[in-house]
């Protein structure tokens, strides 16, 4: 990511933002430990990779670890690496991620989950630039920038005894505190553009059109997720509502929480949305009859539905479904499985599972 698209994506309207740009382009350029304080979601490994882009280390790796992501037993090896021998298994010496991070930036994400024994070993890190591999004595220099960042309130955690108070000092040279979705609002225009953008060029060639309701209704949606759940709000009105122009209602429908969905309409969009990229030859009478299914709402609806349908087999039919779907997602995914899985919003291994008891072969797609 260049400085120029950093800039872009940073240059928000938002007063909380403007200052954090601010300060991101003061602290970038030296090697200061930069500590991002702020709610799931908001940004901060973006904040984490503008300090990267706007310093001279940009040309060098940017090393990202959630450390709440990575065992207990395994964060050790993971960030320090080890020698042959270490454990049991241990067959070859491994370079840690503090090692992939030379001459670059290493970014600790939810540090605050990190457990207490590690923050011990990071701490000396920080303090003199050297590490050793698990398992050997061998003293290694390590030049990396530190950028650290977390969602929980660590002044609190040192007073629970969760979190060392030596090493909460050290990271927190230059705190930058993000402000959470809700509390800047004035963003969301500019950040639903860049997200459509984005998502134009990442397998959604057809964003909605997004009509003024539509945005002010975005505006005023609560966000507990912040940008991570309104970016999968966008992706999710993408695959519903490609190319067309939605308004209130529909942003409503989807960011209310536990609010019925209308299942006519939403089997409709998706049949849509498949329209041209289901393979050749697929049963069109189990289409109609999934649009026919979701519309069935009530027990009398469902009763009515299979006295029109000639020798229904519920079995067959949910089985005729998946399969269209399978082959369909292959086609659009260009016969990736992981794609696909993604579209189906199903685990690859799920999809690995259905593809071998349906004997669906990608060159099928």
């Amino acid at each position: 990511m260049t400085s120029e698209e950093v800039q872009r994506y940073l240059d928000l309207p938002s007063a909380s933002m403007r200052e954090a740009l601010d300060m991101i382009t003061r602290v970038a350029p030296a090697l200061t430990t930069v500590y991002i304080h702020g709610p799931s979601g908001s940004g901060k490994e973006f904040v984490a990779r503008a300090v990267h882009a706007f310093s001279p280390r940009s040309t060098g790796p940017f090393i990202a670890v959630n450390c709440g992501a990575i065992p207990r037993e395994l964060i050790e090896s993971e960030l320090f690496g080890s020698e042959k021998g270490a454990y049991t298994g241990s067959v070859r010496t491994r370079s840690g991620l503090i090692e992939a991070a030379e001459g670059g930036t290493l970014f600790l994400d939810e540090i605050g989950d990190m457990p207490m024994d590690m923050q011990v070993k990071l701490l000396r890190v920080l303090e003199d630039r050297t590490f050793s591999r698990v398992g050997g004595s061998q003293v290694i220099k390590s030049d990396i920038r530190l950028v650290c960042a977390t969602h929980r309130d660590l002044e609190k955690r040192v007073e629970e005894g969760q979190f060392r108070e030596d090493l909460f000092y050290r990271i927190n040279v230059f705190p930058v505190t993000l402000a959470g979705l809700s509390e800047r609002r004035e963003d969301i225009p500019r950040l639903t553009e860049l997200i459509l953008k984005r998502l134009r060029k990442t397998g959604f060639p057809d964003t909605p059109k997004f009509e003024v309701e539509a945005v002010a209704a975005l505006k005023n949606a609560e966000w507990p997720g912040n940008i991570r759940q309104l970016r999968n709000v966008l992706e999710r009105a993408s695959v519903l509502y490609p190319g067309q122009a939605i308004g209130a209602a529909q942003i409503e429908r989807i960011t209310t929480p536990r609010k019925q969905v209308d299942r006519i309409e939403e089997t409709q969009a998706l049949m849509a949305s498949l329209e041209g990229i289901l393979p050749i030859g697929i049963d069109e009478a189990a289409t109609e009859a999934l649009v026919s299914a979701s519309q069935a709402s009530d027990p009398e609806d469902v009763g009515a539905f299979l006295r029109d349908a000639q020798e229904f087999n519920f079995r067959d039919h949910i089985a005729q479904i998946e399969m269209n779907f399978i082959k369909g997602a292959l086609n659009e995914a260009e016969g990736s499985v992981s794609g696909a899985a993604r579209l189906l919003g199903l685990q690859r291994t799920t999809l690995i599972e259905k593809m071998r008891k349906y004997a669906i072969q990608r060159e099928e797609a």
